[in-house]
């Protein structure tokens, strides 16, 4: 696993110009059954990668905190929301409430959440591959791809069924 992490952002990189082209087509005309592909793509992929093996998005990204992300993770550690901010989070280019830095702090070393039952919805949903109108978030995916083996191993998946 470790070789494929390492290796990924290269692998990624070479295949950008082509997931560009492959999402550009896919958003101007997604195919009927997508959000069913996808489903199943995503639950074969997850069926044989194990995220504590890997955390590389917790490692080296943050998610976004929603306010109700900062209600329910603050109450858990009988904090009042500001008190939570104050501690953990910092607001982003774009105004959105992000950790102050990476790896994430809840990470443990052997890969659990120490919030794992309260974590972010970004979190929760990542990588995303499971989406509804997943032709939507192809910018986040291109993205992804880059972090995640699994995303970019159902990526790789998806070029071969969807021409």
């Amino acid at each position: 696993m470790e070789a494929f992490l390492n290796n990924l952002p290269k692998l990624a990189k070479d295949k950008h110009k082509d997931n560009k082209t492959f999402f550009t087509k896919l958003k101007k005309k997604p195919p009927k059954q997508l959000d069913y592909l996808m489903q199943e793509l995503h639950e074969e992929e997850f069926k044989q990668t194990d995220c504590l093996t890997c955390a590389n998005c917790c490692k080296t990204t943050g998610p976004l905190f929603t306010d109700k992300d900062i209600q329910r993770i603050a109450k858990h550690f009988r904090l009042k929301p500001q008190q939570f901010i104050d501690s953990y989070l910092r607001l982003d280019e774009d105004n959105d409430y992000v950790l102050q830095s990476v790896p994430c702090t809840f990470l443990g070393a052997d890969n659990y959440c120490s919030i794992y039952d309260v974590r972010p919805k970004a979190c929760a949903e990542f990588p995303h591959t499971n989406r509804k109108k997943f032709q939507q978030i192809s910018n986040l995916t291109l993205k992804n791809v880059a972090i995640c083996p699994a995303a970019f191993n159902i990526v790789e998946k998806m070029k071969t069924l969807i021409k």
